[in-house]
């Protein structure tokens, strides 16, 4: 059971947000830039933020409490395809060789003898997709819109890009131990 005063910081009060949202936007910026980064990163370097970064990103979200749904709070894209695919790119050169791992948590595996192939740099860019547009939709938001933008992504992180993370992490967890 929790106190009025710790409910309010789990959840925010009007005036500020809750502790669990700050550190999500902040690990969604250390996120962005360390992909933004790529090109002036080692691959071991690289793989080590990776591993410390999304682990860690996947246990704040999961923290994030669906309380309500909203149109008020709802994500834009911003990132454009042609950034999009320079960031990628930029992940295809790094990771060289390490970039394809092989994918048994998808929905077609299920029908098929052949290994389905993925793409670190992809499911990077993905994530990084999802975390930039929020990031870009709550910069200058009202708190009340950065509340409902942040539960809306853990609804979607939910129904999308969390396999997708343990995914990725799963294969650069192969890469650092090999």
């Amino acid at each position: 059971m929790t106190t009025p005063h710790e409910d309010k910081l789990a959840h925010g009060d009007g005036n500020r947000l809750s502790p669990n949202t700050i550190a999500f936007i902040a690990l969604s910026n250390e996120y962005c830039q360390a992909i933004e980064g790529a090109s002036e990163s080692q691959l071991e370097d690289f793989v080590n933020v990776m591993t410390r970064l999304l682990p860690r990103i996947y246990i704040t979200v999961s923290d994030i409490p669906l309380e309500i749904e909203s149109e008020d709070g709802e994500i834009m894209n911003s990132l454009d395809e042609e950034t999009y695919e320079t960031l990628q790119s930029t992940l295809v050169t790094l990771l060289g060789e390490e970039d394809t791992y092989l994918e048994v948590f998808e929905e077609d595996m299920k029908y098929s003898d052949t290994p389905i192939a993925a793409s670190i740099s992809e499911d990077l860019c993905d994530i990084f997709q999802v975390l930039y547009d929020y990031l870009e939709s709550v910069k200058d938001a009202p708190l009340e819109f950065v509340r409902v933008a942040t539960m809306n992504i853990r609804e979607d992180f939910a129904q999308y890009w969390s396999q997708k993370l343990c995914n990725v992490l799963r294969a650069l967890n192969s890469i650092k131990y090999r």
